[in-house]
C-alpha cells in the first residue's frame, strides 16, 4: 500500500470517465498521487466508479469491489471507495452486502469524497480534467440524464430527467482541451439530440455543433448516441457544410420489427426509421452509422427476430453492436412483462445476428481497397502503428494498422493508401 496514493478504476461508458477525470483533477489539486484503471491497484484509497446499465456490468463492477475487499484483507490497499450508477441506485444494498467498502457514493455526490478526505472542492477547476485518454482526442458530457423512458432501460431511473449544460461552459471546455493540444472532440451524452430542451426549450444541438466545429483547433468532432425519435432535422445540414464534423453518428435504434419497438416503449415504427436513415445519408453523403440492437426482449418471436435481420441486411450498417435483454428491476419492461425468451435463444440470436455484421462489414471494409483516407495516430503497438479515420471512434470501432517502419506519433494526421481489409481492421501505406 503506497501512502499519499488514489487508484481510481472506471466502469463503464465514456459518460463515467468524464466523472472520473473531473474528480481526479481534484483529488491531484488537493495533493494526491493519482492512477487511473492500474492493473495491481496498491493506493491507500482506491475508488471505484461503478456501471449499472445492464446485468453483465452490474456483474463487473460487484466482482471489481469484492476483488478489491480481499485486497484490502491483504493490506495490500487501504481504504475502498465506491461511486457511481450501481451504488446510486443500490447503495443500501452495497452497505449492507460489502461491509468492508468505506465509503458509497451515488452518481451525483461524489464530490463528497473531497469533503469526506478533508478538502473542498475548487470551483476554479470545474472544467478541468485529470485525462486518461490520449492527449490528442476526449470526451466532452453535454448533458446528464434522459427523459425517454424505453421499457427496457434503467438509465432514467439511475440518472433522473434529461440537463443540459449552459453552453457556453461547454464550448469553454472545449476551448480548454484545444489548448492542451486535444484535436478530436468526442460529444457524448445519454441522449445527444435532446439537447437544449430543458434549458432553451428547444432542440439545440444544431447550433451547439456549429459552435464547436468553428472553434479553433477542433481538427475532429464526432457525434455520439443520437436518439431516432424527434430526430433535430436541423443538424444534418450542419453536419454536411463543416469538413471537421466527422461522417460518423452514432444513433443506437435496438431493433427493426414495429412490434417490438412499440414493446419497446420506442415511440417510432420501422418504416419512420428507415426514412430517417434514408435522409441522414442522403443530406450527409458518406456517413457511416453506429446503432445497437437488442435481442431476446420479453415477447420476441422468431418471425421478430427475422425481421431484425432483414432489416439489418438493408440497411447495412457500417458499424453495429448488439447485447440482450436482461431484466432491470423498476423498468416498465421488469413491471409489465415476462422474460420469456431463454438465455440459450438470446444468445443464438445475437450469435446469428453479428455472424450477419461480421459479413457486411467485411463488404464494406473491403470497398475501401485502393482509398485514401485521412487518419489520426492513436498508438503504436507491436508492429503498427494504430490509427483511426473519421469513420472510427476509439475503443468501439475498426482501427487501421500502418506498419511500424514508417515514420508516425500518436496525434499526428495524416492520409494513408487501404492496402487490405477484414471485418474489423484496416490495413494501410503512408501516402
Amino acid at each position: 500500500m503506497q501512502k499519499n496514493r488514489i487508484d481510481l478504476i472506471t466502469l463503464g461508458c465514456s459518460k463515467n470517465l468524464v466523472d472520473s477525470e473531473r474528480l481526479m483533477a481534484q483529488l491531484a489539486h488537493a495533493g494526491y498521487k493519482m492512477h487511473h484503471d492500474p492493473e495491481d491497484p496498491h493506493g491507500e484509497i482506491v475508488i471505484v466508479n461503478t456501471c449499472g446499465f445492464i446485468g453483465d456490468a452490474k456483474e463487473e463492477s460487484i466482482n471489481t469491489i469484492l476483488q478489491l475487499t480481499e485486497a484490502k484483507r491483504r493490506h495490500r490497499i487501504g481504504r475502498i471507495f465506491v461511486m457511481g450508477c450501481l451504488s446510486e441506485r443500490y447503495r443500501q444494498e452495497l452497505t449492507d452486502e460489502i461491509p468492508e467498502v468505506d465509503a458509497i457514493y451515488g452518481k451525483f455526490d461524489w464530490k463528497g469524497i473531497l469533503r469526506d478526505l478533508g478538502h473542498r472542492w475548487d470551483d476554479s477547476l470545474e472544467s478541468s480534467r485529470y485525462r486518461t485518454t490520449p492527449s490528442h482526442y476526449a470526451y466532452v458530457k453535454i448533458a446528464e440524464g434522459c427523459d425517454r423512458h424505453c421499457a427496457y432501460c434503467a438509465i432514467p431511473i439511475i440518472t433522473g430527467v434529461y440537463k443540459s449544460r449552459p453552453m457556453e461552459d461547454i464550448l469553454e471546455e472545449v476551448r480548454e482541451l484545444v489548448a492542451q493540444g486535444v484535436h478530436e472532440i468526442q460529444l457524448i451524452a445519454q441522449d445527444l439530440t435532446g439537447y437544449g430542451h430543458d434549458l432553451y426549450r428547444r432542440y439545440n444541438i444544431a447550433e451547439l455543433v456549429e459552435k464547436i466545429a468553428d472553434t479553433p483547433g477542433v481538427e475532429w468532432l464526432r457525434l455520439h448516441y443520437a436518439y431516432p425519435n424527434d430526430f433535430p432535422m436541423d443538424l444534418l445540414p450542419v453536419m454536411a457544410s463543416r469538413p471537421n464534423i466527422c461522417r460518423y453518428l452514432d444513433i443506437a435504434l435496438q431493433h427493426g420489427s414495429d412490434r417490438m419497438l412499440n414493446r419497446m416503449r420506442r415511440h417510432i415504427t420501422c418504416t419512420e426509421t428507415e426514412e430517417l436513415l434514408a435522409e441522414i445519408r442522403r443530406q450527409v453523403p458518406g456517413i457511416h452509422l453506429r446503432t445497437t440492437f437488442m435481442v431476446g426482449f420479453p415477447g420476441e418471436t422468431e418471425e421478430d427476430f427475422e425481421e431484425l435481420l432483414r432489416f439489418t441486411r438493408r440497411q447495412r450498417f457500417e458499424r453495429m453492436g448488439a447485447f440482450a435483454y436482461s431484466e432491470e428491476e423498476g423498468t416498465y419492461a421488469a413491471l409489465h412483462y415476462t422474460d420469456d425468451v431463454s438465455p440459450e435463444v438470446k444468445q443464438d440470436r445475437l450469435d446469428r445476428l453479428m455472424a450477419l455484421q461480421e459479413e457486411i462489414s467485411l463488404e464494406c471494409q473491403e470497398a475501401k481497397m485502393g482509398q485514401t483516407l485521412r487518419v489520426v495516430v492513436d498508438r503504436l503497438e507491436g508492429d503498427y502503428w494504430v490509427a483511426r479515420s473519421e469513420f472510427d471512434s476509439p475503443e468501439v470501432d475498426p482501427e487501421i494498422l500502418i506498419p511500424a517502419e514508417t515514420a508516425l506519433e500518436p496525434g499526428q494526421f495524416c492520409n494513408v493508401r487501404i492496402t487490405s481489409a477484414a471485418p474489423y481492421e484496416l490495413y494501410a501505406s503512408l501516402v
